[in-house]
């Protein structure tokens, strides 16, 4: 399969670089809605770093990770389908000129294909962004995620 033309494809650039800003704009967001618990992790910190301090910070982070797993996957979803399905791009993708499009209709996605993408990102990203590679080696430079939503990141 050839590149298609008519598709004004997103460079890589451009994404790998709204990735890396979504990624910050997410982190941002997790960092004031846990503001009060990442403090108070930080607080047990003493003054003098020992290798069993270091430790027991690990364990609170890990253990902090684990109680708010769900909250953190459902505010990536939602952040990704909520953007993608309303504007067809996230602040990254804005800031980049860059849109996802469904390959079909050459429209932004519905809110479902929204919604599966976003979801299917999640993955790509558990499987240590595997997904993500694929961009590399696909005609069209779709992801994992954009192969099984249908989609396709394009130049605005």
């Amino acid at each position: 399969m050839t590149k298609n033309t008519s598709l004004p494809l997103a460079s890589m650039q451009k994404r790998i670089s709204s990735f890396v800003i979504d990624d910050i704009v997410i982190a941002l967001l997790l960092l004031a809605i846990f503001y009060n618990q990442l403090m108070a992790i930080a607080s047990h910190l003493p003054s003098v770093i020992t290798p069993e301090s270091i430790e027991v910070f690990k364990n609170e982070m890990n253990q902090f990770s684990v109680n708010n797993l769900i909250l953190i996957i459902a505010l990536k979803v939602l952040y990704h389908t909520f953007f993608v399905w309303q504007n067809g791009m996230t602040l990254g993708k804005y800031m980049m000129k860059i849109k996802v499009i469904e390959l079909t209709t050459k429209e932004k996605p519905t809110f479902l294909k929204a919604l599966l993408r976003a979801v299917l990102r999640i993955g790509s990203e558990v499987f240590f962004y595997l997904g993500f590679l694929m961009a590399f080696f696909s005609p069209l430079n779709q992801t994992l995620h954009d192969k099984l939503s249908g989609c396709v990141v394009v130049d605005v």
